[in-house]
């Protein structure tokens, strides 16, 4: 009984979960003009070419609000290229009554520095055991615009082509997601986004991210619908990134979440190599 509540909850929320990783979650997911990761693979695609060098990103979340059946986890790689950046990322997410599992390859370049443009292709599994199993193809398109040096506009469109498992629609969501990010002082920016899943109504996410320190940044954000809080911490030290977050739940408490993310560039501060690498000042 206790597995086919699981499975039922699993069902409900798997194909919603939240994009990875730890520094996004603790933003609210309020990401998709920043992007400025290997997971934006998962989230804005056209952020990749943002990095002009080799990242490799991990994303682990054991036991979410205790429940060793909901673990997830992902992995990503970003290798740039001179006609631009390419991804390869890979998730797995459940157990063995339930697992959902996914491969995705994406691409992304840019113009002047300003415009940046991306897609990936995901590959996207389900197997529940004694109910057989499916996948789908779908894709993710994704855009970023420097208005200026310190503010950009975002968008991306998941599963454009509104793939599904069997003969259900929508049970992978079709997903817009728009918004701003702003940097008000180089150490401190604030990020606002709102995400339509065709299922249900719009959500609105905000997320502030302050390097405190030199190697410490501080994150916070919330949103709604569902109505969720979230902080988290990164530690920024030569080429890695450790990330750390946690957010509510309405009706299942409080989360975490880890994930490590390894730059092979000598630029100690992800911003300030991102910053140099399109050459704000």
């Amino acid at each position: 009984m206790k597995y086919l509540c699981i499975i039922i909850l699993l069902s409900s929320i798997g194909l919603a979960q939240f994009n990875p990783g730890a520094k996004q979650i603790s933003l609210s997911n309020a990401d998709v003009a920043l992007s400025n990761d290997v997971f934006s693979v998962f989230n804005n695609p056209a952020g990749l070419s943002q990095l002009n060098w080799r990242e490799v990103g991990i994303y682990y979340s054991p036991a979410p609000f205790g429940l060793s059946e909901l673990a997830n986890a992902y992995v990503a790689f970003n290798e740039p290229f001179s006609f631009g950046s390419v991804a390869l990322g890979g998730m797995t997410y459940g157990f063995d009554l339930y697992r959902e599992s996914k491969f995705a390859v994406g691409y992304s370049n840019n113009y002047l520095n300003k415009f940046f443009a991306g897609a990936s292709l995901n590959f996207h599994t389900l197997s529940i055991q004694n109910y057989g199993n499916d996948n789908a193809f779908y894709f993710n398109l994704g855009g970023l615009i420097y208005l200026s040096d310190d503010f950009r506009l975002g968008f991306s469109f998941h599963n454009i082509n509104r793939a599904s498992f069997g003969n259900d629609d929508d049970q992978i969501p079709v997903v817009l997601n728009s918004g701003f990010s702003y940097d008000i002082l180089k150490s401190l920016s604030i990020n606002v986004a709102l995400e339509k899943d065709i299922s249900y109504k719009t959500s609105f996410m905000f997320g502030v991210d302050y390097d405190i320190i030199e190697y410490l940044s501080l994150r916070s954000g919330f949103s709604n619908e569902p109505s969720r809080f979230s902080a988290g911490i990164g530690i920024n030290y030569s080429f890695v990134s450790l990330d750390y977050a946690m957010f509510t739940h309405n009706d299942l408490g409080l989360t975490h979440q880890v994930g490590l993310i390894v730059s092979f560039d000598k630029v100690l501060n992800r911003k300030e190599q991102i910053r140099n690498y399109l050459g704000i000042r």
